[in-house]
């Protein structure tokens, strides 16, 4: 019995002690992977975690811009056989195309292609190519543009269904909240930088125009990361990186999502942000100005003409208000109050608070559309011409100068004092070249916020500009 008993616990020991050690190694082994599970986890902190989210919807975006060298002498419509004559005399200084190139960022906000980016990165753009995180490219094309927010939407087709980034809230930012901005400058991978919100709301004075409503941050943004996203800690979309103030070191500046989500709608449904018509001329406050209205507050526009029958005329505002507020926000300057009507669509209704007479009110006004039937009576009134279009048996062809025909010159205006007569064609308006009513409406409703307008009158083939104050 003893000897049956020893040679048993020999036969137990050996499988015993396997079976203890193989439970043993496992439960070592578990404890080793979920420290090292728990490691990884604790490095891929909600940062990591956002950009891993994001990234996959950030693209490059590589432009070319085709250029024609001109003589220096072409200011206008000239002789033809003159203007041969310079095209082969600048014929032997090189070619008269040449192109440049350039490259930006940009961010995918919806599964059928469009993108979101600046719109510095695609301006003058001859062709686009987009460049995806997994190194795919595509051709794009423009949607629409927006200088004066500097927003501009593309888009590529026949790619399948893409990843994108959803639209965030830029109205509820804290200062000092974590935020990233990521970009794609050159196709070949991200750059990721962070910071915190800095401040809100801030104004930008670029040298060549002002800003308002940006987001500003000590993420670094550089140009190649230009029109990439901004996100909070949870990966959302809060703003479009833009690189305008290139004299800052250490300070960015983003488009708030919640501008630039109206901005986008516009441009996708229309071509081109619909601005809410209100029908006011506006002059900022000299202190001699605000003397005389009895303006004790340093903010506010003074409404130095109301166009009959306009939203603003049917609201009650008059000549000699003072446009305080809009909504809650301080009207500080006039460029302040065009960026304040700008976040309305036309048809909604806008508060607005002026002073009269020392009396504080509030009126509201529905902004209305600026068609081309507005346009064309604006134009009558405010500076004195009724214009319609030119057709093919006018002469507008191809070969001939474009513009509008001034049907009727009113006496006594602006247009009738400077000589312009009926049958002259308007070519170009401020800056805005002039072909078809379209392109006259855009100028006069831009034109509305200046205090001149030149414009180039073409007379029998002949080119001059005047300089008109209504």
């Amino acid at each position: 019995m003893l000897i049956f008993r020893k040679e048993k616990a020999m036969c137990f020991c050996p499988r015993g002690v396997a079976r203890l050690l193989i439970l043993i190694f496992a439960m070592l082994s578990v404890a080793s992977v979920t420290r090292s599970e728990a490691q990884e986890y604790r490095r891929r902190d909600a940062v990591v975690r956002a950009v891993e989210k994001s990234s996959p919807a950030v693209v490059n975006i590589r432009t070319e811009q085709l250029h024609q060298r001109r003589s220096p002498f072409t200011v206008g419509p000239s002789d033809p056989f003159f203007d041969r004559f310079l095209e082969e005399f600048f014929d032997a200084f090189g070619p008269r195309e040449y192109r440049t190139q350039s490259l930006g960022s940009g961010v995918i906000i919806s599964p059928e292609g469009y993108i979101l980016t600046n719109q510095h990165v695609v301006a003058q753009a001859s062709s686009i190519t987009v460049r995806l995180a997994d190194q795919q490219e595509y051709t794009a094309h423009l949607v629409g543009a927006d200088p004066r927010s500097d927003l501009a939407v593309i888009r590529i087709e026949n790619a399948g269904r893409l990843p994108y980034i959803q639209m965030g809230r830029s109205d509820d930012l804290m200062i000092g909240e974590t935020v990233l901005a990521i970009g794609n400058p050159f196709g070949l991978s991200h750059t990721v930088t962070t910071g915190v919100v800095s401040a809100i709301n801030r104004t930008v004075e670029t040298g060549q125009r002002t800003y308002h409503d940006f987001i500003q941050t000590d993420a670094s943004i550089n140009p190649g990361n230009s029109g990439g996203p901004l996100l909070n800690i949870r990966g959302e979309l809060i703003g479009i990186n833009t690189a305008i103030y290139q004299k800052a070191e250490g300070i960015g500046f983003a488009i708030p999502i919640g501008r630039a989500h109206r901005i986008y709608e516009d441009l996708v449904r229309f071509g081109e942000v619909q601005m809410p018509w209100i029908g006011v001329f506006l002059q900022d406050l000299t202190p001699s100005l605000r003397q005389y209205f009895g303006i004790t507050a340093e903010e506010g526009v003074l409404v130095s003409k109301v166009i009959a029958a306009s939203p603003a005329a049917k609201a009650g505002v008059a000549e000699g208000d003072v446009i305080i507020r809009i909504d809650e926000e301080v009207v500080a300057d006039r460029d302040a109050y065009l960026a304040l009507i700008d976040a309305y669509p036309p048809n909604r209704r806008i508060p607005m608070t002026l002073i009269r007479d020392g009396q504080t009110r509030t009126v509201q006004i529905r902004g209305a559309e600026f068609t081309v039937a507005t346009a064309v009576a604006i134009s009558r009134q405010w500076l004195g011409i009724e214009v319609s279009q030119v057709s093919e048996s006018q002469g507008n062809r191809s070969s001939g100068p474009k513009g509008v025909r001034v049907s009727e010159v009113v006496g006594g205006s602006a247009a009738h004092r400077i000589g312009i007569r009926a049958g002259d064609l308007i070519g170009q308006v401020n800056n805005r070249r002039i072909a078809t009513l379209r392109d006259y409406r855009k100028a006069v409703q831009q034109a509305l916020n200046n205090e001149t307008v030149v414009l180039l009158v073409i007379r029998q083939q002949t080119g001059y500009y005047v300089t008109l104050s209504p």
